[in-house]
């Protein structure tokens, strides 16, 4: 038998001693998770295609807070095989990298819109904006139609990505400078984007409200939710699962 420092039943009546030994106990748990830390660079793996927001998808993120639809809507896909099944593969901690705030959650009055890009048109998009129940019958959400009538007024743009670069968000200088220019550029096909492509992969120019007259918060809100899930290739992000999966047969 083991060498016994201290009677159990001792302990369990001595209430100091219990809290001691407690509080013993609670701090080599903690020392052993968060020691380690101190000696890792990062805690998030980097997956290729991740990039900042463009100024046209930051507002149109600003206005996704603004309005509260993350209240009803969720950007994270947890790895269970329904959620999979439904909204495609599971949510990578990198792809919120340069999120503030991000999108967590597991509460869902609609569904998840961490793969909603390139799910459905701009003109869906409009529509269910505007009448989401002329689009999904059994829908509850309120309607955002007068985004299409309001102008999208940001003021200095380049502030806001400077205050994201202050936290670690890479913005470069001359993404700063120019970032009222290229938030117009991406919502207008007509424009010179070359900058724009350069400077942010993927990004998708075009005029998102369908009036190339100006510029709307439905232009902005739109531009976000089709770059969402778009940046990664899960596949070769899933083909690092392979091995394990292997493994485990």
């Amino acid at each position: 038998m083991a060498f016994r420092i201290i009677e159990h039943g001792k302990l369990e009546r001595n209430v100091a001693l219990l809290g001691l030994f407690a509080l013993v106990t609670v701090a080599i748990g903690g020392l052993v998770q968060i020691t380690p830390l101190f000696w890792i660079d990062s805690t998030i793996e980097k997956v290729e295609g991740m990039r900042p927001y463009t100024p046209l998808e930051q507002a149109g993120r600003n206005i996704y807070v603004r309005e509260g639809c993350y209240v009803c809507h969720s950007q994270m896909i947890r790895p269970f095989r329904d959620e999979v099944e439904r909204y495609g593969q599971y949510s990578l901690a990198a792809e919120s990298v340069y999120d503030h705030p991000f999108q967590w959650g597991s509460k869902r009055t609609g569904p998840d819109l961490a793969r909603v890009g390139g799910r459905y048109s701009d003109e869906w998009h409009r529509a269910h904006l505007k009448d989401p129940r002329a689009v999904v019958p059994e829908s509850i959400m309120p309607p955002y139609a007068f985004l299409a009538e309001h102008e999208l007024k940001v003021g200095d743009m380049g502030k806001q990505l400077s205050a994201l670069s202050a936290v670690g968000v890479p913005y470069s200088k001359e993404a700063i400078a120019e970032a009222n220019a290229a938030l117009i550029a991406q919502a207008d096909p007509n424009a010179d984007s070359e900058g724009l492509k350069k400077r942010y992969a993927k990004v998708q120019i075009r005029d998102y409200d369908g009036d190339p007259s100006r510029v709307t918060e439905m232009d902005a809100l739109v531009a976000y939710l089709q770059m969402l899930g778009t940046l990664v290739d899960h596949k070769k992000a899933a083909a690092q699962q392979v091995p394990n999966a292997e493994a485990a047969k």
